[in-house]
């Protein structure tokens, strides 16, 4: 991968690996001229401060930038423009000036940089090509053999084992995620009435339905062809790494510890509620390349079972450093079972804004560029 670009080119499509923003703000005064036209674009009343409101363009540019689906679109990503807006404001309502506006974007920008360097977002272009190749290859009669025998429906009919094929086929074959209404209404459904016959309301044979299903494909192959898909991938996996970074370094587990507890309620002796732990790993979890709890169910799992080991909801209240070395063996016990069993998770979403135009944060100003 070279790290020259910011997407970078494979077979597949583009890598957003966050090289562009590293240049981007690890040069001064590209970054300073950045950050005055920007600043200047978003102050529409012209008082120097930024208002939530001014602020929300930067917000949605932002994830635009890095090919998020637009804010509202998608739970899974709604909670990081959550997250870059009270960045700015500090959880507030107030007005941010714009030094504190340099500063922020400077954080949240080599912050997502870093992300996106240890995992890429893919942005995929489906136009049928991968799905022509897959149908016409080798793999394509034992492959769909295998997902036939799978699918738990033996009274159903072609129709429904088709549709459930497509919603078991990954990017990997070609196929956008078919839960999302704009790929199925405008691409397998299409597909699916350009074939339908009287027997497709019948229970299915293995035969018919690799026959049937090969003819949809290619139909979905041309509507792709029409209208190409694109669709942001990512896979993650979560193997304890992270946590073991953060337990390693003691200066920096101290300063999340003593973050995390910042905001805690205490009683009148300083001394802090083991219900407040859930609180606090959420604070600590994107120090330790950890995900938001209610993300992923397989971590929440784990997380359940390490709150078990420390007797999290007994409900007892303990001073600061207590609360700080069950929190530590929280994080101990989540890094070794993630070390025995590492998480993979992979997402795929439907981009529905052009790549392009859907986002101006990052596109250099004439001024910027005559520095460069």
């Amino acid at each position: 991968m070279e790290s020259s670009s910011g997407n970078t080119k494979r077979k597949s499509g583009e890598v957003l690996d966050g090289s562009n923003i590293m240049e981007l703000v690890g040069n001064e005064k590209v970054f300073s001229n950045f950050v005055d036209h920007k600043f200047h674009q978003l102050d529409k009343d012209r008082d120097g401060k930024l208002s939530v409101k001014e602020l929300e363009p930067a917000v949605a540019d932002i994830g635009a930038a890095l090919g998020l689906p637009a804010q509202g679109t998608s739970p899974d990503s709604d909670h990081i423009y959550y997250e870059v807006l009270n960045e700015f404001t500090h959880g507030k309502q107030e007005k941010v000036s714009k030094t504190e506006f340099k500063e922020v974007l400077s954080d949240i920008l080599l912050g997502m940089a870093a992300g996106l360097k240890r995992d890429p977002i893919v942005i995929l272009r489906m136009d049928g090509e991968d799905l022509l190749e897959f149908v016409n290859g080798p793999s394509y009669e034992a492959e769909m053999a295998s997902m036939f025998s799978e699918i738990e429906n033996p009274n159903g009919s072609l129709r429904q084992h088709i549709i459930e094929a497509f919603g078991r086929l990954t990017v990997d074959r070609g196929i956008p995620p078919t839960s999302d209404s704009w790929v199925f209404n405008n691409i397998v459904d299409p597909a699916l009435l350009a074939h339908a016959g009287p027997a497709w309301d019948k229970a299915v044979t293995q035969e018919t339905f690799l026959e049937e299903f090969k003819k949809v494909a290619l139909s979905v192959v041309d509507f792709l062809k029409e209208k190409p898909v694109i669709v942001a991938h990512s896979e993650n996996t979560f193997d304890g790494s992270g946590v073991k970074r953060l337990l390693s370094n003691k200066f920096e587990l101290e300063k999340t510890l003593n973050s995390a507890l910042e905001n805690l309620p205490k009683d009148k002796n300083g001394k802090i509620s083991k219900e407040c732990l859930q609180v606090a790993l959420e604070v600590v979890s994107p120090s330790a390349g950890l995900p938001p709890v209610g993300a992923i169910e397989e971590m929440d799992k784990v997380i359940s079972e390490a709150f078990k080991m420390v007797s999290a909801d007994d409900k007892k209240i303990v001073n600061e450093e207590e609360f700080k070395k069950i929190l530590t063996e929280i994080l101990g016990s989540i890094m070794l079972q993630l070390e025995g069993n590492p998480i993979a998770v992979s997402s795929n979403s439907v981009v529905h804004e052009p790549l392009g135009s859907s986002s101006t944060l990052l596109q250099p100003t004439s001024s910027e560029t005559e520095h460069n």
